[in-house]
């Protein structure tokens, strides 16, 4: 039988680094930092409480925008962190992971000849979503070692076809944070204009140096045109649950809602009741921090005796560093000999940029317990 003609929707998509990477690091028993996820286990509190859920029978779909006890706690959450107030019935939708709040939100408001402005280098889900709806990302490019955003050159990129700006902080893969600078100078950018913007903010609790995540969410401004999203799998050490949240103004909730039911429409039940008695304690989020902290430190610690030049980490679970001094290789084969010849798994930063740019810089995710962030470390020393 011949083959079906077909025109592919993302015909420059392929394997993504990260399985790429990962499949590379698994053949050569190498330490996997390169995937945005802990070799921990979430709390045994959290799963006994899922587990309970399931018992008692908490098994069917799930209301559509989610439960209304877990969409109560964030509304709690918000407000003790942020000093704002969340309409838990209208404001808060509970997705099946991040990448499917961010896919909804752009699937819901961005239309075929739209743009969408990025900051690049970005996570890697934004752009085909984008192109999915045939629209064109407009990037801005971000380089190394600050990784900062000139507003003023933003502003030169908006045009009368800009639909929307998706920001990302804490960023990955940089570590970047917005300060209130830089929401003070997106708010005075979006003015008078009606474009959306669509905050990334998985990330939220793994700030550093005593500093407290900036949400677009304590803006009035940027509340009014914003939709925010969250993930319970970056919190909570479970990225396999795949169970995040978005939060948005009841008038775009509600046309969010519109893609999501038909688009997941629900999502996992007992987990959701779970983390919603989970939620109810502060402590188990707001102490994040601080474990993260430790384990940046540490890993920092391990690659100042290497030659690796070691980036500024505001935030995320996620290290960047510049190799210039070591090799004058692109960066994806310089990762991929890393992985062979040394043992470690990184994620070459030019896979985050449109152009490909090659500023030599990897990324290292340390989620992972102080003996594997030791033996990394001590193999990354020998280069």
């Amino acid at each position: 039988m011949d083959k079906i003609s077909i025109s592919s929707r993302l015909p420059g998509i392929g394997e993504s680094i990260f399985s790429t990477m990962t499949a590379l690091s698994n053949r050569h028993d190498a330490i996997n930092l390169s995937q945005g996820f802990p070799n921990f286990d979430c709390a045994e509190e959290l799963k006994s409480l899922v587990c309970k859920a399931m018992r008692a029978g908490h098994n069917q779909y799930a209301p559509m925008p989610g439960l209304l006890a877990l969409r109560e706690e964030i509304s709690n959450k918000m407000e003790l962190l942020y000093g704002v107030q969340v309409d838990p019935i209208e404001e808060v939708t509970i997705t099946a992971g991040a990448t499917q709040g961010l896919f909804t939100a752009i699937a819901a408001f961005v239309h075929p000849g739209d743009e969408v402005i990025i900051f690049e280098p970005a996570y890697d889900s934004y752009k085909p979503a984008i192109q999915l709806q045939g629209a064109k990302a407009i990037s801005y490019t971000c380089s190394a070692p600050d990784f900062a955003v000139d507003w003023e050159k933003v502003r030169a990129l908006i045009s009368d076809k800009t639909r929307m700006i998706i920001i990302n902080t804490p960023h990955n893969p940089t570590g970047r944070t917005f300060k209130d600078d830089d929401l003070i100078a997106l708010e005075q950018l979006l003015s008078g204009t009606s474009i959306l913007l669509l905050s990334d903010e998985v990330y939220e609790h793994l700030v550093f140096d005593g500093v407290q995540h900036k949400s677009v969410w304590e803006i009035p401004e940027l509340r009014q045109r914003s939709l925010v999203v969250y993930s319970f799998g970056k919190t909570f050490h479970n990225t396999g649950w795949k169970i995040g949240y978005t939060i948005g103004a009841a008038y775009l909730m509600r046309e969010f809602r519109k893609v999501h039911q038909y688009n997941v429409f629900s999502v996992n039940t007992p987990a959701q009741y779970g983390l919603a008695e989970y939620l109810k304690n502060s402590h188990v989020y707001l102490s994040l921090s601080t474990f993260y902290e430790e384990k940046r430190n540490l890993f920092r610690e391990y690659l100042s005796a290497s030659r690796f030049e070691v980036f500024p980490c505001e935030g995320t679970y996620f290290q960047t560093v510049g190799y210039m001094d070591i090799s004058e290789e692109d960066d994806v084969i310089f990762a991929q000999r890393l992985v062979k010849d040394i043992g470690v798994a990184g994620i070459p930063i030019s896979v985050f940029y449109s152009d490909g740019r090659n500023d030599r810089v990897l990324r290292f995710c340390f989620a992972k317990t102080d003996e594997v962030l030791k033996r990394a470390g001590e193999k990354l020393s020998k280069l």
